[in-house]
């Protein structure tokens, strides 16, 4: 089993519309039974809320919920956890490097839209200042995507 877990700043916004889309297409695929997926936040002013109306609108839109999710801050048991700790933008990595228990930890944290994948290296910009939840959900999409064929050579 391969555990990937999204990471963003609040996980209200990014990273649950990423672990819902992503836990779509890993249905879809057949293999739900062989890779598990969740979201965290950096920080914990967040806990317990459930995702952005506009990320739960976006969802909404093309078909998916978000019902039963609501945010949780990243523990030090999730970096040993999870497989893959895939994070937004490079302000994530860094916060995410710095609340890392131990060195061998690091080697699970990436960048969602990354050379790694495929990809041209790009941070997401954050929905909840721009407004933009399309751009989010377009960007989402095409690096779960990447990261699913990735991951799928592994299993």
């Amino acid at each position: 089993m391969k555990k990937v877990l999204f990471v963003c700043l609040g996980n209200i916004c990014r990273s649950p519309m990423a672990e819902i889309v992503f836990r779509e297409k890993v249905k879809d695929s057949g293999l739900a039974d062989k890779i598990q997926v969740s979201s965290r936040a950096t920080g914990s002013w967040n806990d317990g809320d459930a995702p952005h109306k506009g990320t739960q609108d976006k969802l909404k839109e093309v078909g998916l919920s978000c019902d039963g999710l609501f945010a949780e801050k990243i523990s030090s048991d999730d970096f040993h956890e999870y497989d893959y700790i895939i994070a937004m933008d490079e302000n994530n990595i860094r916060v995410l490097e710095g609340l890392s228990p131990d060195i061998d930890s690091l080697h699970k944290i990436h960048l969602l839209l990354s050379e790694e994948v495929g990809l041209e290296k790009e941070n997401i910009p954050d929905p909840y200042y721009t407004g933009d939840f399309d751009l989010t959900y377009e960007l989402v999409d095409k690096g779960t995507t990447k990261w699913l064929e990735k991951i799928k050579e592994e299993l």
